[in-house]
């Protein structure tokens, strides 16, 4: 029998826990369980990836804590604790790809449906009213996309396709990038802000970009753009974006992620005249639990071979490098 393997779920097991206990002496853990279960583990899956619970159960003695450390999910901010971070010997991986062209798809639909005023359209046929209006192209709009990851990748060739221009920004900046032509600096962003019609965030939350979006970036925006948040909803100050869209600055939103979730009833964005939320799902599409479980499995399969793992995350950076080979693991 392989290692000890740890699964954190909150009731909902991967569809594929048979192939996982074949390759691991497998130990299911709910989050109050964790601290009891996770000493002496040498994996974790956190199926259950939106928890802080990890940090809050890790064992105190470094040798009993668990070499690898696999979440289903893209972000991995939760994860980024010091007991993990500081540890050499703890590899942490991702399941990046999974959601690459399902958020993708999801980013056209929410520019399409801001353009086009889908969401006013459906509340005139839910009141039987019949209101002819003009709506906007989006081709020939631009899009900032914050972001240039494998999301970020993605979202920028499925503007391009429908005739959106697309820039980027990231950690450097270039004017030659395959996919987004010019990149501007994440600190440096005056110029394509002012540019852009759509700013979109696919940035992973990380200590640079916690919050990045704050009152100096809104006011930069151009009159009238529009932000779309697939990110995480710390990237983005809050307070200041609904100052913004109150102030008629901005001419909408469409925010899939938020700082507390769920969005508390409260929240004034529920009700605010161009602003879409949907609450967290735009990776979420038919069979992707059974991706998110497959990439694992290949992973733990490649860590009992002996063989290099997939999507290995620089914990110093929050993210997987784009040159990373992988890191082979007992």
């Amino acid at each position: 029998m392989a290692d000890r393997l740890v699964v954190l779920h909150r009731g909902v097991l991967p569809p594929n826990a048979d192939d996982i206990e074949r390759l691991a002496d497998t130990v299911y853990a709910t989050e109050e369980e964790l601290p009891l279960l996770l000493p002496g583990a040498d994996a974790l899956f956190c199926w259950h990836s939106l928890t802080e619970a990890v940090a809050g159960a890790w064992p105190k003695d470094p040798a009993r804590a668990p070499r690898w450390v696999h979440v289903a999910a893209a972000g991995v901010d939760p994860l980024l604790f010091p007991a993990l971070v500081d540890d050499p010997d703890v590899v942490l991986t991702n399941s990046r790809g999974v959601y690459d062209g399902a958020i993708a798809e999801y980013v056209l639909g929410l520019i399409l449906s801001l353009a086009k005023d889908f969401p006013g359209t459906w509340e005139h046929q839910r009141r039987r009213e019949w209101r002819p209006r003009d709506s906007e192209r989006i081709a020939g709009r631009t899009a900032l996309v914050w972001g240039t990851g494998p999301i970020g990748r993605a979202i920028a060739r499925m503007l391009r396709a429908v005739g959106m221009r697309v820039t980027g920004a990231g950690r450097t900046a270039r004017v030659d990038d395959p996919d987004f032509g010019t990149v501007y600096e994440g600190g440096n962003l005056r110029t394509g802000l002012a540019d852009a019609d759509y700013v979109i965030l696919a940035a992973p939350l990380t200590p640079d970009t916690r919050c990045m979006v704050d009152a100096a970036v809104l006011a930069a925006m151009k009159p009238g753009a529009r932000l779309v948040n697939v990110g995480r909803g710390a990237l983005v100050d809050e307070e200041a974006l609904v100052r913004h869209l109150a102030a008629g600055r901005l001419a909408g939103a469409a925010l899939d992620v938020f700082a507390e979730e769920p969005l508390s009833a409260a929240s004034p964005l529920w009700d605010m005249p161009g602003v879409i939320v949907s609450p967290h799902t735009a990776g979420e599409v038919a069979g992707w639990r059974d991706d998110l479980a497959g990439l694992f499995l290949d992973n733990l399969a490649r860590r009992a071979g002996g063989l290099p793992l997939r999507n290995v995350v620089d914990k110093e950076r929050g993210y997987v490098p784009g040159d990373c080979r992988g890191v082979s693991v007992r």
